[in-house]
């Protein structure tokens, strides 16, 4: 896109922002000659010397700004830079800024001064639109070259920091975040070339962002400004841990040792309270199982406050399907990093294995969660038990592919619970007993009903719906579920060998060929 047509939504929440007097943006224009976009573009840079030259030729200012709203893509393209050198230059002089001492008259051009700026800045700003992202990269890069400039002109910290939370970059955040969230955004060009390189962008970026998380909750472009802030903070991964790893400034690096900037802590601390007003923001389901996904990795090292955290997992967890499995995957990390007590972690778990688990598409995510929540030796072999014995009865009315998925993972279970052995060979002494149970068999103590994985006396069962899936109809499963009845001197499958199969991938299941 050019610069000329320019011609996005206005901002709502944009401050600041001047009409030029009444002055409407130009209408389609038709072409120019070459020749004429020479002397134009000769013309600006006239213009730009004699401002450069003389303080009287302040006026030109305006005239540039009428020439970025009117004229052709090349001349709008050439005002635009051509104002951004002036501005820069303005700033680092000093002449933008109110000082105290200052004569009336001078004051009064200061102010002229401001104005044309906040005019410029502002139509630039207005100009982000859905279907212009060449000219939103260009775009861009002229705003972020001012905002350093503003950052320079601050004398002492404090304005500098005022600069950044109430300046430019707070309303080029702001138009960023409001714009429609499609790739190859300007949005994406500013999170990979400024927010995660820089130190102080990244910090204030996350500062701003909850900022405008909570501002947006109750206005029209709170969807977009939701969707854009979690692909931004997504992007932020690793946070310094040293003072010595912050050393990459877009600004003025602070003197002060003890700066916000200059000290770890202070990131973290933003970047918990910006994903928090993300999860207060009103996610969808996409939006919620993306922000799951980043639980453990991008949220959980950062938020102290685990009660916040607890509550959002929670809600996940009653959401159902593959949800609840994500929501208990950040469960589980709370309680290893965290020490969280979570009582009530198993019975959750255990509730999801229902007659819809084998049929469904997450079957092999859960297979490889299940793997890492049951994997500790410390936990209580009914425990275990229950696990193994419920998804033994499930796999009775699985699919092949279910039940592929299920005998490797009772067989490693049960290497690494030896406990649970008991449930596919149990000695019976009793010489009575033992034909009483040849003759007429017995009931099988396993409660399927019962929803604490501690009361379900599965260790006091067996087996025998794997035994009785050895006669399967599928001649690879039965072959399968043999292993059971065999000698356990393998050391353990790798359960990835045996997840995402088909009825037709079955048949090539490894040792069964």
């Amino acid at each position: 896109m050019a610069v000329g047509k320019m011609a996005g939504v206005k901002r709502k929440r944009e401050n600041g922002t001047s009409k030029s007097n009444g002055t409407t943006r130009r209408a389609k224009i038709s072409p120019t000659s070459s020749t004429d976009d020479d002397d134009q573009l000769a013309s600006i840079l006239e213009l730009e010397s004699q401002i450069q030259e003389s303080r009287r030729h302040y006026n030109n200012i305006a005239t540039l700004i009428s020439i970025l709203r009117k004229e052709n893509d090349e001349a709008a393209k050439a005002a635009a830079v051509a104002l951004c050198r002036i501005f820069v230059r303005l700033m680092t002089a000093g002449a933008i800024e109110k000082r105290k001492g200052l004569e009336q008259t001078e004051l009064v051009i200061v102010q002229w001064l401001q104005d044309r700026y906040q005019e410029y800045t502002g139509f630039l700003l207005e100009t982000f639109g859905e279907d212009q992202q060449e000219g939103d990269s260009f775009l861009l890069t002229i705003l972020m070259r001012l905002v350093k400039a503003e950052a320079g002109e601050a004398r002492v910290q404090e304005q500098r920091d005022a600069s950044w939370k109430r300046g430019l970059f707070r309303r080029t955040l702001s138009a960023l975040l409001q714009c429609a969230t499609e790739p190859g955004h300007a949005r994406d060009e500013f999170t990979e070339k400024y927010v995660t390189q820089y130190d102080d962008i990244r910090y204030y970026t996350l500062n701003l962002v909850t900022s405008e998380l909570d501002a947006a909750a109750e206005e029209a472009e709170a969807e977009n400004v939701l969707a854009n802030a979690l692909l931004i903070l997504s992007a932020v991964e690793d946070i310094p841990d040293a003072v010595e790893d912050l050393n990459n400034f877009y600004g003025a690096q602070p003197q002060a040792s003890k700066h916000v900037l200059l000290t770890p802590s202070a990131h973290k601390k933003q970047a918990a309270e910006a994903w928090l007003a993300v999860i207060r923001a009103g996610l969808n389901m996409d939006q919620r199982k993306q922000v799951l996904g980043l639980m453990t990795t991008h949220i959980v090292p950062y938020v102290t406050r685990l009660e916040k955290l607890m509550d959002f997992l929670t809600d996940s967890y009653n959401a159902g399907g593959a949800m609840s499995l994500l929501a208990l995957a950040g469960l589980f990390h709370l309680m290893q990093e965290k020490n969280l007590d979570y009582p009530s972690f198993y019975p959750k778990l255990y509730s999801l294995l229902d007659e819809n688990l084998l049929h469904s598409k997450h079957r092999s995510r859960f297979f490889r969660l299940l793997t890492v929540f049951l994997g500790s030796t410390h936990l209580p072999a009914a425990l275990v038990a229950s696990f193994i014995k419920r998804l033994s009865r499930l796999a009775l009315h699985a699919p092949p592919a279910g039940v592929v998925a299920v005998v490797p993972w009772v067989y490693n279970m049960l290497k690494a619970h030896p406990a649970c052995t008991f449930m596919i060979h149990r000695e019976v002494r009793d010489p009575g007993w033992k034909e009483q149970l040849e003759e007429g068999g017995m009931e099988d103590p396993f409660d399927m009903d019962e929803a604490d994985p501690m009361q379900t006396d599965a260790i006091e069962s067996s087996l025998w719906e794997l035994e009785t899936l050895q006669s399967h109809y599928h001649p690879n499963v039965a072959t399968l579920c043999k292993i059971i009845s065999e000698q356990f001197t393998k050391k353990g499958y790798d359960i990835e060998d045996f997840l995402g199969y088909s009825y037709d991938g079955v048949s090539f299941i490894p040792g069964c060929i």
